[in-house]
Parts: structure tokens; sequence; C-alpha cells
């Protein structure tokens, strides 16, 4: 379903609907809900549907959808919130009386996960920085950004601060702070095999499918995090199989931007 497609939302709802989920920005393909809109037809339709929005992507500190209209907000602590990397472990936000029907009956019982002290202690210290470190990741994210968008290898750059964003006037109304995020993701003027070498060529950009590091960490949607769709599929979900997905870390951005260029200037544009 597409969620920026009003008609879309109120299609899909049934009689029996119980929860609505979807991403503040979708992976990999950078589409921005908005969130006041999906939580009006939502609650409109069915007041007792709890709207549920996957966050991890721009952190609280960017985007606090609780405050937009949705009921329930979840992370993966291991991205942001920690922020180096060295954690797995989630967390969900939403009301007091939610929560302690959520606590017994759902992360005790049925899936028996309890996160240890020493992760608890990990993610604590990372929110200590939190908002040091996204405005980072935002300043870092743009410059690269607006490199990749004007180099002739590159056939299309998808990051809410550009300009060029079909939905860059929404992200600038829900997202806080004056950043953007630091995920992005390009398509490169080549074919599939071609974008996964780049990939792999990079020196200080990590291949892995991970997000929110300290480090940059880069992918390739159509031979990792989404190789088992169909060449078919990844186009009927928009994703081009040389489409790669950016996490920017926290490096000086013109070391970023010198790994980024020496191999897409070895691209030859088909």
């Amino acid at each position: 379903m597409d969620f920026c497609d009003p008609e879309a939302i109120r299609s899909a709802m049934r009689p029996d609907t119980k929860v609505v989920y979807c991403e503040t920005a979708t992976n990999p393909d950078l589409k921005i809900i908005d969130i006041e809109m999906v939580s009006r037809i939502v609650h409109e339709i069915n007041p007792g549907v709890m709207f549920m929005v996957d966050n991890t992507f721009t952190s609280p500190y960017l985007v606090q959808p609780l405050k937009l209209g949705a009921d329930i907000v979840v992370h993966s602590a291991t991205k942001y919130l920690n922020g180096h990397g060295d954690v797995i472990a989630g967390a969900i936000i939403t009301k007091k009386e939610l929560i302690e029907k959520i606590i017994p009956c759902g992360l005790k019982y049925m899936t028996g996960c309890a996160i240890g002290p020493f992760d608890s202690f990990l993610i604590t210290r990372g929110l200590k920085t939190l908002d040091i470190r996204m405005d980072r990741h935002c300043a870092n994210a743009m410059k690269v950004a607006r490199f990749l968008e004007g180099h002739p290898a590159v056939r299309r750059v998808c990051y809410p601060g550009l300009e060029s964003h079909p939905q860059h006037e929404l992200a600038k109304r829900e997202y806080q702070h004056g950043g953007f995020g630091g995920i992005m993701s390009f398509e490169l003027k080549c074919g599939r095999e071609r974008a996964a070498e780049f990939a792999n060529g990079l020196k200080l950009c990590t291949l892995a499918v991970s997000l929110g590091d300290a480090i940059t960490l880069i992918e390739h949607p159509a031979s990792m995090t989404h190789n088992t769709y169909t060449i078919e599929a990844l186009a009927e979900i928009g994703i081009s199989e040389s489409l790669l997905r950016l996490s920017v870390g926290l490096e000086d951005p013109d070391d970023l931007i010198a790994d980024l260029k020496a191999e897409l200037d070895k691209i030859e544009v088909e």
C-alpha cells in the first residue's frame, strides 16, 4: 500500500483492522509519510485502530510521531538511539496504560525477551549524545547528497533535505532542528553487478545492512536486504537494481566524498 496516497489508505482499511503500521521514511527509497494525514484518516474511519510508526530512520530528535497523531512508536535501538553499532535492542513508546499491557502480555510471556543490563547501559550512554550526533549526521548527509546529485554517474538521489525530493516541503514541516536525517539512497547509471562492485570498492564506507552507526555504512538492496525479490518485484516497488542505500556517519564529510568520488569516477555511464 502507498501511504502517500490517502485513497489507498482508505481502501486498505477493513472492519477488522486492528493496527496500521508504517515507517516515518520508507526503506530504501526515502518516501516521507505524512503522519498527521495518515493518523487523521485512520482514526476517522475507526478511532479504535492503533496507528504504529517505526521511527528508526529519523530518531525522536528529528521526528516525534506521537505529537503528530501516532498511537505507538517503535525504534530499533540498535541504530541511532545507541549510535555505535554494538547493541541489538528495540524500544516501544506509547501511553502508560498501553505499555502496562504490552510489557507483561507481549514482551514477557510471548517473546520472552528482556534487555540485558549492559545493553541498557550502552543505549543510555548513546542517548546522552543523540542530539549532537544527529546534528552531525544531518550536516554530513546534506553535503554528501549534494555532491552525489551533481556527479554524472548518479541518476538520482533520494534525500528529503534536497529540493529535488518530491516531499521536501513535507519533510521541512515534519522534521525538527533543521535536519533531514543521515540516510539516503542513490541510483547509479549502470547495471546491477556494477553497482554491487561500486559498493564493494569503497574504502571508508563500510559494506553493511545496518544504519545509524558512527561510521558510514552502504548497502546494495537488490543483492542484500532485498535479495529475495525478483527483478519484477523490485520494479513493482520502485527499487532499481543499481540503487544503493547510504547511512552517513560522523566522519569528515570531505573524506566520505573523496571515497565516493574515487569509485564513481570509475563508472562508465551506460
